[in-house]
């Protein structure tokens, strides 16, 4: 039983990169991981998603573009003011300006920068580089 959607898709994604894999299906499906995964697309992490219907919960066909080196959950969530995000990038993030950091704020999930410019602060889900 899977008790963590999103770590699981995550290193789901992770291992299939790093094998050389071109494509990987991610289940279950939900609007978490396709907010996420919305997210990775627009800053060039992975390509295209397609969710596909097979009458049991349907599941996503991502096209990966070896754009990964690490990605993973952050556990326990932690709460990040407006202005706190520099601890954590630098905690998660191996430099200044790489990677994105994922963040679940009342105005969505948006990655770190876009919380930063809108001065919105909200709880952290995971990272990306």
């Amino acid at each position: 039983m899977l008790n963590d959607p999103l770590a699981n898709m995550m290193s789901l994604m992770l291992n299939n990169e790093a094998i050389g894999k071109q494509e990987c299906l991610i289940k279950p499906v939900s609007k978490l991981i396709k907010d996420i995964l919305k997210i990775m697309q627009e800053n060039g992490y992975v390509g295209d998603f397609k969710e596909v219907e097979d009458g049991r919960g349907n599941y996503l066909r991502l096209n990966l573009i070896g754009g990964i080196n690490k990605c993973g959950v952050i556990k326990p969530r932690y709460s990040v003011k407006g202005n706190g995000f520099e601890k954590f990038e630098r905690r998660y993030l191996p430099a200044k300006d790489i990677g994105i950091l994922f963040v679940s704020t009342p105005r969505g999930i948006i990655s770190h920068y876009d919380a930063k410019s809108k001065k919105t602060g909200g709880r952290l889900l995971a990272y990306c580089y």
